[in-house]
């Protein structure tokens, strides 16, 4: 495993020329090799600059607030490298030797780390190749924003020299580095570490380091092991993400030539191509032939021709009209000159406009209620008190609200609504004879836009807090007058009792903000099932199941077990209002 190596050493005034010497080869260094030349990248190549007079007149550029300590540090030389095996990983104890790509990957790295970084502060920096490991000394003049000469403030204490080491290795990793030894207690002995590893030609040893640099390694080496797994278990999960992404575009493009080809399929043929085709010839911007005298203007066409009709509309029109055939003819004729698909193509066009003038201008169709037939009312409120045990008082409210009533054929009229309070339906109930079964609703009614409801409880101007939806009317009634009887009074908040025989006609964006909704259709596998897709359409809704067949028969049941007066009591009509 190769490492990055960065090092700094503080220097004061008196350390600067000493440094330089050293970094210049003024003096002797040992295991330097006098034929291999170093490469000065920032900084002057004059030979006879000093490094002083460079850090001198960096902090000259800004006038000093306080007075420079005599033992304060002017400069910071940074000391750069890798292990030996990143730069030769075949052979690397091989001192002197480097792969030259390895080392160009590298100094570019760090030579933008440094620019980065510190910008114009460094005012020198130079490659070492005349030893056993490839190496950088870079000077820092440590000026804050403001220009003024402050070494704390980049590299006070153990946490900035980390940060320090923490920013190299995360430009280092980019080219395959790992980081280097972190928790030496010992500045002086990461330099020791340093100058052998560059002296030495080969990497530390574990023979070599001392507790807390094993320490230090060794929790390297489990971050180092956890950071693989948590990438490893990230680029899984972004592959993962990619290919639902490609399923997803996949989807869409196949969606997208769906409605491609629907709305080519829907596009009229070129009025010019069929002119050409009925062998019409194009002279002074008209088609003429056959004493005809068209003008083209995208799907429509007028004849300019007096004794000929003012024009129409499409490709089918074209042919009727130039061919004085009907439209069955002209469909064949556009079959055998286009081809079917492009007669049908034709006849979906024309289709289609026809549907568009009718919804625009054909007058919509308003819902009738049954005609009221008073006489037959007292035989239909007997069928609901007496067969279907609802107390009288609320079958007479229900009456004077228009919300019941009776039509000619004595049948149980409930009115349906839209949530708005138009009627938009009738729910029809037979009652005459014993055993009639007739149900079923009123020629026009809107399914899905009207419903028998009523609300009881709290505030007639409150909004509504609680919703219960059952399959048919006389459900929701006796529903609400058990509730009633059994509670001993209405419900506290305002609550709407909805008669829903199927899903698709619940109108969920109107009811998905009710906190409390209750489902109370049939027991049985119909209305198990109704009640599952509602409770998908609206996540808070709860299930209330029937003890009996369903929630009339229960209010018979309960019925027979009460007295006839409780129905009657004062309380009952005073407090049931909707």
């Amino acid at each position: 495993m190769a490492y990055a190596i960065a090092r700094l050493k503080k220097l004061k005034r008196s350390n600067l020329t000493g440094s330089a010497s050293h970094t210049n080869r003024e003096r002797e260094t040992p295991n330097a090799d006098p034929t291999k030349e170093n490469i000065r990248f920032i900084g002057s190549l004059d030979p006879k600059e000093r490094l002083e007079d460079l850090v001198l007149a960096k902090i000259a550029e800004h006038e000093q607030k306080r007075k420079i300590r005599t033992d304060g540090v002017y400069a910071v030389e940074f000391l750069l490298s890798a292990s030996p095996s990143y730069f030769r990983p075949d052979c690397p104890n091989q001192a002197g030797y480097y792969e030259p790509q390895k080392l160009d990957d590298w100094l570019e790295a760090t030579h933008q780390w440094l620019a980065d970084e510190y910008g114009e502060r460094i005012v020198r920096a130079e490659l070492h190749l005349d030893e056993a490991t490839p190496h950088i000394h870079a000077y820092f003049v440590p000026v804050d924003n403001e220009g003024q000469l402050r070494c704390n403030h980049f590299f006070d204490g153990r946490q900035k020299i980390h940060a320090f080491q923490d920013s190299y290795y995360d430009t280092m990793r980019l080219i395959g580095l790992e980081r280097g030894i972190k928790g030496s207690r010992a500045q002086h002995q990461d330099i020791k570490d340093f100058y052998r590893i560059v002296e030495s030609g080969r990497d530390l040893e574990v023979d070599d380091l001392n507790t807390e640099q094993l320490k230090a390694k060794a929790a390297d080496r489990d971050r180092a092991t956890r950071s693989k797994e948590e990438i490893e278990a990230t680029a899984l999960a972004l592959a993962r993400e990619n290919e639902l992404l490609q399923k997803r575009i996949a989807q869409l493009e196949q969606d997208n030539q769906k409605m491609r080809e629907i709305a080519e399929s829907s596009t009229d043929l070129p009025l010019v191509d069929v002119a050409w085709e009925l062998g019409l010839h194009h002279s002074s911007g008209a088609w003429k032939g056959y004493g005809h005298i068209i003008n083209i203007d995208g799907e429509k066409f007028s004849d300019l021709d007096p004794g000929s009709p003012l024009g129409g509309n499409g490709a089918i029109d074209l042919v009727m009209h130039v061919n004085q055939c009907n439209k069955r003819q002209a469909i064949a004729w556009l079959s055998d000159r286009f081809g079917e698909a492009l007669a049908q193509r034709a006849a979906t066009a024309q289709s289609k406009r026809v549907t568009s003038e009718i919804i625009l201008f054909e007058p919509r169709p308003n819902f009738q209620p049954p005609v009221e037939d008073k006489t037959n009312w007292q035989l239909v409120s007997n069928y609901l008190t007496q067969k279907r045990s609802i107390p009288s008082k609320f079958v007479e409210l229900l009456h004077q609200r228009g919300l019941i009533y009776a039509d000619a054929g004595a049948n149980a009229v409930f009115l349906m609504r839209n949530l708005d309070g138009q009627p938009q339906g009738a729910f029809l109930r037979g009652t005459r004879g014993e055993s009639n079964s007739f149900k079923g609703y009123e020629k026009g009614t809107k399914r899905s836009d009207s419903w028998f409801y009523f609300h009881l409880g709290g505030q007639p101007t409150a909004p509504i807090e609680r919703l219960v939806l059952l399959k048919s009317p006389i459900d929701v009634i006796s529903f609400a007058m058990l509730e009633y009887q059994v509670k001993g009074g209405l419900p506290p908040t305002r609550t709407m009792y909805m008669a829903v025989d199927s899903p698709k006609s619940l109108p969920v964006e109107r009811l998905q903000n009710i906190p409390t909704v209750q489902v109370a259709f049939d027991s049985d596998d119909i209305g198990n099932a109704n009640a599952r897709a509602v409770k998908e359409l609206l996540p808070q809704a709860k299930r209330n199941k029937s003890k009996a067949q369903d929630w009339n028969q229960e209010l018979v049941n309960f019925s027979c077990k009460l007295q006839q007066h409780r129905y009657q009591s004062p309380q009952f009509h005073q407090e049931l209002e909707l």
